[in-house]
C-alpha cells in the first residue's frame, strides 16, 4: 500500500513539475532547450491550434437538381455549424454545468484537476480519468473526428484513450488554442463539434433530430439531456437507454442549479429544478435525422440512379471521398426532376417494376456544343436495396451493361461508310435475302447473314436505317471495313463500352487480367456482327451518341454535373474532357437526315410514333437482338437525346415477347425494339417536350446525299 502510495505521490510531482515547464514553453516558445518538446511537436500543436481556431469541421455535403431544389445529402457527421447567438444560454448553461464550472476562470487547463487524477492513478493502479476543460474536450473532440480516424467508433476510442499522454497532448493544444480564441469561441466550438449519438455532431444537428427544434429555442430539460448524452453518446442513447439518459440528464439539472442557471434564490432554484427534473424527455417518435446518400433521398428510388452515376463520375473527375463525405460542398447537378420523373414513368408504363427478370431503362442527354448534360437516368426498378421489391443499387441506366443493342450499331456502319464516301442518304445499297459473308467466315466457312423480314433488293440508305436489313449492312461493313465502323462507334460516344474510359472520358488504367476491350477484341476477332449489336451497352453513351449527332458532330462526355462548390462557395474545377469535333458538321447534318424516316412511315419505330401521338421530327434507330433478350432504341430531337434499352436482367435471360411484357422460351415471335424500347422513348419525350417549339432538323449537305 505504501509502496503504490510512493509511485503515486512520484507521478503527481513529475506532473505538476511537467504541467508547470510545459506552461512556461508554450508561453515562452524560446524555453524549447528544456527538451520537452521536438520542434515537430511543436508545429503539430500549432497546426492543430490553428486549425481549431480557423473552425473547419466535416459538414453536410448537399446535392441539387438543375433548379437548385436538393435530391440528396452526404455525410459522415450529421452537423449543422452555428454561430453562438444561435446556441441558447440554456444550452451554453447545462454544459458548463456538468463539464466545466470553471470554464471561464481558467486558461484552457486545470493543472490541479491532472494532477489530482495522475495523484489517483498512481494510487489505483490506473489510467488517469476526468480532469479536462471544455478546452480540452474541444481538443480531444477535434483530434479525434477531425484529424483522427474514420471510423467513428474507433474515433471515439481513439479521444476517449485515458492516458497521461494524451491528455498532456490536448493541454498543450487547449493553452495555444486559448491565446488565439474567446471563451465563447472555444464554448460555440465545442458545441458545434461534440458527438451526440445517431449520427448527430454538435447541438445544431441534435436539437432537429432529437426535438425537431433549433438550438436556440432548447429548453432546460432539452438543453439537459443533450449534455448529458455528451457524456456517453452510446450508452446514453435516450432511444436504447432511456432510464440511464433520464438519470444522467437529471444530474445535469441539479448541477446547473448549484452553478446557479435557475438564480440565487436556493429555494426558488430547488423548484425550479424539480420541475424540470419531472418533466418528460420529449424526444420524437421518429429521429429527424437527415437522409442520407443516394439510397437516403426522398425520391431515391426514382433519382438514386442519376445520384450514383454523378458520385462516381466526381470521383473520377478529381473529387475525392473525403471531400464528398466532409467537405460541406454543394452540388449543382444536371438532372431535371421534370424529365426524370416522365422518363421514369414511362418505363414503368411498359415494363412493370417488379416484372421478374425485365428491366426497362432510358437515359436522356440534352445536346450542345460546350456541354451533354445529363438530364435523366431512369429505371423501371426503383433504386435502392430491397432485391425482393425488385430494386437495385447500381447506376444501370449509365452501366456498360452486358446486353446488345441489337441494329442500333447500323448507324456507326452508316456513318463510317458515309465519311469514306462510299455511301450517301440517298444512294441505293443492296440488300439480298440471304449473304454469305466470306470477309467475316464462321469457323472458316462463310458466314450465313439473313434478314429478319422481306425487302426490296436494293435500297437507299435513308431507307435501310428505316427499315434495318441485316444484309445491306453487313455488305455496307465489308466495304467500308470493321476498324473503321468500330472507330465510328467510339468517336460518336461508345467510349466508355468499347475501349474502357471512366465517365470523364480519360482512359482507364491498363488491366491484362480483364483482357482486350470490346472494341480490340471484336477488330482482333475479325467480328463482323458488330453491325448487328450483340455486345455489351451502356445505354447512357447510346443516349450520348445521339446527341452528338445533332450536336453538329460535337461529342461531350456526358455530364451530371452543372458546378461543385466548396463550404466557402468557391467553384472547385473537374478534370473533364473537353468537347471535340467527332466527325465533321456536313457528315453529322446529313446522318440525322438519314436517321429521320425510322420514326415515320413504315420505319421500325412508326407504330410507337403514332401510338404516342409524336408529331416532331426526330432521328432514330431501333435494335434487336438475335435471341431478343434485349431491345433498344436511340433517337433524338435538336433538343433532347435518349436511348432505351429492355433487357433480361435476372440470372437466367430467356426469350422476351411482348403484350404483355413477359419471358417467352422457344417463342419465334420475340420482343422487337419497336415494341417496347420505342413506345418508353416516345411517351417519354412527349412529356419532356412540352411547351418547347417544334425543332427542325438540319439539312443534308450535298456531298453525303
Amino acid at each position: 500500500m505504501f509502496a503504490a502510495r510512493a509511485s503515486g505521490l512520484v507521478k503527481l510531482l513529475g506532473l505538476c513539475l511537467t504541467a508547470g515547464v510545459l506552461l512556461a514553453a508554450m508561453v515562452f516558445p524560446f524555453v524549447g532547450g528544456l527538451g520537452l518538446a521536438s520542434n515537430r511537436a511543436a508545429d503539430t500543436v500549432d497546426q492543430t491550434s490553428g486549425d481549431l481556431a480557423k473552425g473547419e469541421l466535416p459538414l453536410v455535403t448537399t446535392i441539387t437538381d438543375m433548379n437548385g431544389d436538393v435530391i440528396a445529402y452526404l455525410y459522415d457527421q450529421y452537423r449543422v455549424p452555428l454561430e453562438s447567438n444561435q446556441i441558447s444560454d440554456t444550452m451554453k448553461a447545462a454544459i458548463l454545468a456538468i463539464e466545466d464550472k470553471r470554464f471561464y476562470d481558467h486558461r484552457g487547463v486545470d493543472w490541479q484537476g491532472i494532477a489530482r487524477a495522475a495523484a489517483k492513478a498512481g494510487v489505483d493502479g490506473g489510467a488517469t480519468q476526468g480532469a479536462s476543460t471544455l478546452t480540452q474536450q474541444y481538443v480531444k473532440n477535434y483530434m479525434a473526428f477531425v484529424l483522427g480516424a474514420d471510423n467513428e467508433q474507433e474515433a471515439w476510442e481513439k479521444a476517449t484513450e485515458a492516458t497521461i499522454g494524451r491528455k498532456m497532448r490536448e493541454a498543450r493544444v487547449a493553452l495555444q488554442l486559448e491565446q488565439q480564441m474567446t471563451k465563447e469561441e472555444i464554448l460555440t466550438g465545442y458545441l458545434n463539434i461534440v458527438p451526440l449519438g445517431n449520427q448527430t455532431y454538435g447541438v445544431g444537428a441534435a436539437a432537429k433530430a432529437y426535438f425537431n427544434t433549433t438550438a436556440d429555442k432548447l429548453t432546460v430539460p432539452q438543453a439537459a439531456l443533450l449534455a448529458a448524452i455528451a457524456n456517453r453518446p452510446s450508452s446514453l442513447n435516450p432511444g436504447a437507454s432511456p432510464e440511464k439518459a433520464l438519470e444522467r440528464r437529471n444530474i445535469v439539472i441539479d448541477k446547473m442549479r448549484e452553478n446557479n442557471a435557475f438564480g440565487t434564490d436556493q429555494v426558488e432554484a430547488q423548484k425550479k429544478a424539480e420541475e424540470y427534473k419531472a418533466a418528460p424527455m420529449g424526444v420524437v417518435e421518429n429521429l429527424q435525422i437527415l437522409p442520407k446518400g443516394c439510397v437516403g433521398a426522398g425520391d431515391g428510388p426514382i433519382y438514386g440512379f442519376f445520384c450514383s452515376y454523378l458520385l462516381d463520375y466526381l470521383r473520377e473527375s478529381g473529387v475525392t471521398n473525403k471531400q464528398l463525405q466532409r467537405g460541406g460542398l454543394t452540388i449543382k447537378t444536371t438532372m431535371d426532376p421534370k424529365a426524370t420523373k416522365a422518363a421514369k414513368q414511362s418505363a414503368e408504363q411498359q415494363v412493370p417494376k417488379t416484372q421478374n427478370g425485365i428491366s426497362n431503362v432510358m437515359s436522356v442527354v440534352e445536346p450542345g456544343k460546350d456541354k451533354h448534360r445529363v438530364r435523366a437516368l431512369v429505371a423501371s426498378r426503383d433504386y435502392g436495396n430491397n432485391a425482393q421489391l425488385g430494386q437495385v443499387a447500381r447506376p444501370v441506366p449509365a452501366e456498360v451493361l452486358p446486353f446488345g443493342p441489337g441494329s442500333v450499331n447500323k448507324v456507326f456502319t452508316a456513318a463510317a461508310a458515309m465519311e469514306k464516301g462510299i455511301i450517301g442518304i440517298d444512294k441505293e445499297m443492296a440488300v439480298p435475302a440471304t449473304h454469305y459473308s466470306r470477309i467475316y467466315p464462321n469457323g472458316g466457312a462463310p458466314w450465313k447473314v439473313e434478314n429478319a423480314g422481306k425487302y426490296n433488293d436494293k435500297m437507299s440508305l435513308t431507307q435501310a436505317l428505316a427499315q434495318s436489313p441485316n444484309t445491306g449492312f453487313v455488305i455496307l461493313q465489308e466495304k467500308t471495313g470493321l476498324d473503321s465502323v468500330v472507330d465510328m462507334a467510339y468517336r460518336l460516344g461508345m467510349r466508355e463500352t468499347l475501349q474502357g474510359v471512366n465517365r470523364a472520358g480519360e482512359p482507364l488504367k491498363d488491366d491484362k487480367s480483364n483482357g482486350p476491350s470490346q472494341g480490340d477484341w471484336t477488330k482482333q476477332n475479325n467480328a463482323g456482327s458488330y453491325t448487328l449489336g450483340p455486345g455489351a451497352t451502356s445505354v447512357l453513351e447510346l443516349a450520348n451518341v445521339a446527341a452528338t449527332i445533332v450536336s453538329g458532330g460535337t461529342w461531350c462526355p456526358p455530364t451530371p454535373v452543372e458546378k461543385v462548390l466548396d463550404r466557402y462557395g468557391k467553384e472547385i474545377p473537374l478534370k473533364e474532357k473537353p468537347c471535340e469535333q467527332a466527325v465533321n458538321t456536313d457528315l453529322a447534318n446529313s446522318l440525322a437526315q438519314g436517321m429521320s424516316h425510322d420514326t415515320s412511315g413504315s420505319g421500325t419505330a412508326a407504330d410507337a410514333a403514332r401510338g404516342s401521338g409524336w408529331n416532331r421530327p426526330a432521328i432514330g434507330k431501333t435494335g434487336t437482338t438475335e435471341e431478343h433478350k434485349s431491345v433498344a432504341f436511340m433517337a433524338a430531337t435538336p433538343q433532347y437525346a435518349g436511348a432505351v434499352m429492355t433487357y433480361a436482367d435476372g440470372n437466367q435471360p430467356q426469350v422476351i415477347c411482348a403484350n404483355p411484357i413477359r419471358f417467352c422460351p422457344g417463342s419465334k415471335q420475340g420482343v422487337f425494339g419497336g415494341q417496347v424500347a420505342a413506345p418508353t422513348w416516345f411517351n417519354a419525350m412527349k412529356a419532356i417536350h412540352e411547351g418547347l417549339p417544334v425543332a427542325p432538323l438540319p439539312p443534308a449537305a450535298p456531298k453525303y446525299k
